[in-house]
């Protein structure tokens, strides 16, 4: 199945090089002479906040909620349904945002009206975090910070590296399933009515290889993005543990809820009631709490399958 995000991923892509640093590559400033910034993607507001920059931001998305201040700034709307009215009422002198915000028609509405725009690549790897923090030191005017907040984040990432090879290795020396790496399904269930589960070149599919797991949706042929939830997918993945975000454990009604999905109970994960959740923006933002939602999610799938 295609990647039905792709279209928007390819416009934005070109609306980013209209859309570059402004006053040659210095941050754009109020008359005031301080930065008015808008980032559009809580795992921007938090590398804006872990740089120490956080008294430069004036507006936020929904996704913004990490740390709690952020959430006392004005909302600018979901981060793909943006408006340009509400984003240019604040006055902005400069917005950060990624690959997923939108609707492209809007930014352009933004840059038209003299904002400078910075689209940050998505990229859901540890390397795309290192370069959007880079990135974001250079918009606000933080390389220093940037810099040395980058090698804090490498040393946390080999730990978190380190810790999931020893949980593998503790496993196989165990021999409770022999060599395989866990089996994992990422449901996505923010709304009721529409439940879907993550294949390849998704966040939640990083995710899980970062931990050590398998994706359940994969190999040959499997579908990319996401993609409505079906029983007989949950039945073909057999999955060994399911993952959703803490917000979408929620809305399913939590663990009962989630257990009555189509399917599940014909899964190893369903029968053993293994599931697990983690904070939305952690487990998929791809932000500075990276390190941290890797280790805590190979946790957790290791307590799973152990209790």
């Amino acid at each position: 199945m295609r990647d039905l995000m792709q279209p928007r991923r390819n416009a934005l892509k070109q609306l980013a090089a209209l859309c570059t640093l402004s006053l040659g590559g210095m941050p754009a400033l109020h008359a005031a002479g301080r930065m008015r910034l808008v980032s559009v993607g809580g795992a921007l507001t938090e590398i804006v906040y872990a740089l120490g920059a956080g008294d430069s931001l004036v507006g936020v998305d929904t996704t913004s909620l990490y740390p709690a201040s952020a959430q006392k700034l004005p909302s600018v709307g979901y981060a793909r349904s943006l408006s340009a009215e509400g984003v240019l009422a604040l006055t902005p002198t400069q917005l950060i945002a990624t690959e997923e915000a939108g609707p492209p028609g809007v930014l352009q509405q933004i840059t038209a009206a003299g904002v400078p725009i910075n689209v940050l690549a998505a990229n859901h790897r540890f390397e795309g975090l290192i370069d959007r923090v880079t990135r974001v030191g250079e918009i606000t005017g933080r390389g220093p910070q940037a810099t040395q907040l980058a090698q804090r984040l490498k040393q946390e990432w080999a730990q978190a590296t380190t810790q999931v090879k020893t949980q593998a290795a503790a496993r196989n020396a165990a021999g409770k399933s022999g060599t395989k790496a866990p089996r994992v399904l990422f449901i996505l269930a923010h709304s009721p009515n529409q439940i879907m589960v993550g294949g390849g070149d998704t966040g939640a599919d990083a995710m899980i290889a970062y931990a050590g797991c398998i994706n359940a949706i994969s190999g040959p042929g499997a579908f990319t993005g996401y993609k409505p939830l079906t029983p007989e997918a949950v039945v073909a993945a057999q999955p060994d543990v399911i993952l959703l975000t803490d917000q979408g454990l929620t809305a399913s009604g939590g663990v009962e809820g989630i257990l009555k999905l189509p399917g599940l109970d014909q899964t190893p994960a369903g029968r053993a009631r293994r599931i697990v959740s983690q904070e939305a923006v952690q487990l998929l933002g791809f932000g500075p709490r990276l390190p941290t939602a890797v280790a805590t999610l190979n946790g957790a799938v290791t307590k799973a399958l152990s209790a």
